[in-house]
């Protein structure tokens, strides 16, 4: 029966398992330092051979250094049982394949969903439109609120002033005044003629 914290493993004198193994005692704080330290070694030696090879699959290095990154954090946890394993780097680099597909199943899909996506044209400001803006631009505050409420937000006059906090009538000049300004720097109407519609 092993104490507390001690691991008995059998070798051989070449460390490989004999038929008739020899007990070498291990504490289990040199277990896991041991098998970090074989790890990192084992992670040193091929994980440079495997991203050229998912590279060479994706032909986008971040996406393949993330992929084998992902194949090697899962092969973490399972390095004792994989470094028993005749060819560890065999299921890291399947691992790491099967990673690779899965990714670039997705990135198909999503190439060929935006592929069916219509692209809409949005056209930009017509010369009406710029001269219309540059026009409001020139009106009092008020001026402005009002018209762009009234006329753009389909508010009423009631709605306006009691949002501004003035009489109604105040509402109306406002816009009978935007109007005319507005009249006057889009057409070539002289002022007053322009209907209060």
């Amino acid at each position: 029966m092993n104490a507390p914290g001690i691991a008995v493993r059998p070798t051989s004198a070449s460390g490989a398992l004999a038929r008739t193994p020899r007990l070498r005692v291990v504490s289990a704080t040199d277990s896991a330092s041991s098998a970090e330290r074989s790890f990192d070694e084992f992670y040193a030696a091929n994980v440079r051979g495997i991203t050229v090879q998912i590279y060479a699959y994706f032909g986008n290095i971040s996406d393949a250094q993330d992929v084998v990154q992902e194949a090697f954090c899962r092969a973490y946890p399972r390095w004792e049982t994989l470094r028993g394993y005749d060819d560890p780097v065999a299921w890291v680099r399947r691992v790491a394949w099967n990673l690779a597909t899965s990714k670039w199943r997705r990135m198909r899909t999503a190439m060929k969903f935006a592929r069916k996506q219509r692209e809409e044209h949005i056209p930009g400001p017509g010369p009406d439109h710029v001269a219309l803006t540059d026009a409001l631009r020139t009106l009092p505050d008020r001026q402005r609120r009002a018209v762009v409420l009234h006329y753009l937000a389909d508010q009423s006059v009631a709605e306006i002033a009691e949002r501004e906090g003035v009489a109604p009538g105040t509402v109306k000049s406002w816009l009978y005044r935007a109007r005319n300004a507005l009249a006057q720097q889009l057409t070539d109407t002289p002022r007053g003629e322009v209907n209060d519609a």
